[in-house]
């Protein structure tokens, strides 16, 4: 191995290691061993929230700017359901806690609100159904840390949510970390083809855990299954009025816009989401006409953008639902820098396809044909999408799931980052999982804090709540 200073630059004033495009993969493991100096594993323990300044309810606020005014209390509402909802919904207020705190120094693709909701199943467009991370929505470069401290927070939180113990999260968010660790060191030794095409079948949920834990996975792959089949989402979504069919309107969380129709407006603004995708995806969509368009409300961070669905047919009746999101500023942009792309649904679909095994085959961006021309990415609505709901989750199953939860983040991270790296940075030792646990419990605990603030903020009407029945 060459001398360390060969392996030295500056970021910000500040020393860092790096590696040479000829390192080794011995070279590279010493990189992330040398880096333990500046930023121990022990470090990751420690949270930084300033004693005064930090302003729960203005930060949830400013979130708010540029949202529909008038769904904001549906998005208050979902949020005040518990304080792992209200984590869910306040990923801006995590960012900015997390950015004072000590990294690594090294940079990957980002999934940026990586909570355990954020996992599910879903079909690939070879028709295989795989697990791994779904929502993009905040996606960008920035410290690997920062996803593993959310996702084990989200643990902790999604335990004591379902009325298990603390002792319950904190195992689950251990295991998480460890499986984490130990894939990365997997993952070190793959070729970088192997890493690529590395991915985490469905049959894992068969094959890991308790029985009881086997058969409720099995039950809830087939309702997704049977859900996402276009009969149903037919029968769910749509009605013939006048002779034409169309989406329902189900306000406030499926309805049509004045003004908003499948018109010429719209199709211009499709035809530029069509030359989002490749050629052989194009002469397929081709097959469909845009029949019809409906906001709908969804998630809980969500609430409040600009969201729809896109009503296709074709001329064998064959169906299909296009899903747009709109794609603001991640809320990691003010700590890690803005994004390379200029439009954000560019930036989420980049995002996604770089860290996921594989992505929706219709999956592109476009920009809103009105003012204020809100940017969004597009996707199928349904493709057996089956988030995690831990809601269902019995005990035995917060001791294996997040395991594979961790197998997929090192997985995601590693396609964009280096293993060997992070390898060397996490070591042997139990000394990060512990870690990454303490600060999971300490942030669960500030959640529980910054959620009385907000449920206070509610109950007395400074923020407005819209039950939903």
């Amino acid at each position: 191995m060459k001398s360390k200073k060969h392996f030295r630059e500056k970021k910000n004033g500040e020393e860092l290691p790096f590696a040479r495009t000829d390192a080794t993969r011995a070279e590279r493991k010493a990189i992330g061993k040398l880096r333990r100096d500046a930023c121990s594993l022990q470090s990751h323990s420690q949270i930084h929230i300033p004693s005064s300044g930090r302003d729960v309810i203005r930060i949830l606020e400013k979130s708010n700017e540029g949202r529909i005014q008038e769904l904001i209390p549906i998005r208050y509402a979902r949020m005040l359901e518990s304080p792992f909802t209200f984590f869910r919904g306040s990923a801006a207020l995590m960012a900015a806690d997390l950015a004072p705190a000590p990294t690594s120094g090294f940079i990957v693709q980002a999934c940026g609100d990586c909570h355990i909701h954020n996992f599910g199943a879903f079909a690939t467009p070879e028709r295989n159904i795989v697990l791994d991370i779904n929502d993009f929505d905040e996606t960008l470069p920035a410290p690997w840390e920062w996803d593993v401290k959310r996702l084990a927070t989200s643990l902790i939180l999604a335990a004591e949510s379902n009325g298990y113990t603390r002792e319950v999260g904190q195992e689950a968010a251990l295991n998480m970390t460890r499986r984490y660790r130990e894939h990365m060191q997997e993952l070190s030794l793959m070729t970088v083809l192997e890493v690529w095409y590395s991915r985490v079948d469905h049959k894992r949920l068969l094959e890991t855990g308790s029985k009881s834990s086997a058969q409720r996975a099995k039950k809830i792959l087939k309702e997704g299954i049977a859900k996402s089949s276009p009969e149903i989402l037919m029968e769910k979504l749509t009605t013939v009025s006048n002779g034409r069919l169309r989406f329902r309107d189900i306000p406030p969380l499926l309805c049509h816009i004045e003004g908003v129709s499948a018109g010429r407006a719209e199709k211009e603004a499709f035809e530029e989401y069509r030359k989002t995708l490749s050629d052989n995806r194009r002469a397929l969509l081709d097959k469909f006409e845009m029949v019809d368009i409906a906001r709908k409300v969804v998630g809980i961070g969500s609430v409040g953008t600009m969201c729809g669905v896109i009503l296709m047919v074709s001329t064998e009746q064959d169906y299909l639902v296009l899903q747009l999101k709109e794609a603001r500023a991640s809320v990691l942009e003010p700590y890690a820098g803005a994004s390379k792309y200029k439009h954000h649904g560019e930036r989420v679909v980049n995002g996604q396809k770089l860290m996921q095994a594989a992505s929706d085959m219709f999956l592109g961006w476009s920009t809103g044909p009105r003012k204020p021309h809100r940017q969004f990415f597009i996707r199928q609505l349904r493709d057996v999408k089956i988030g995690a709901n831990t809601a269902l989750w019995g005990k035995s199953d917060f001791n294996v799931i997040p395991e594979i939860a961790g197998e997929i983040l090192a997985r995601a991270h590693a396609r964009s980052g280096d293993a060997s790296i992070l390898r060397g940075y996490l070591g042997k030792s139990d000394a990060f999982e512990e870690a990454i646990t303490s600060y999971a419990t300490a942030y669960a605990d500030q959640t529980q804090h910054d959620y009385n603030q907000f449920r206070k903020a509610c109950k007395s009407g400074k923020l407005k709540v819209q039950e939903l029945g």
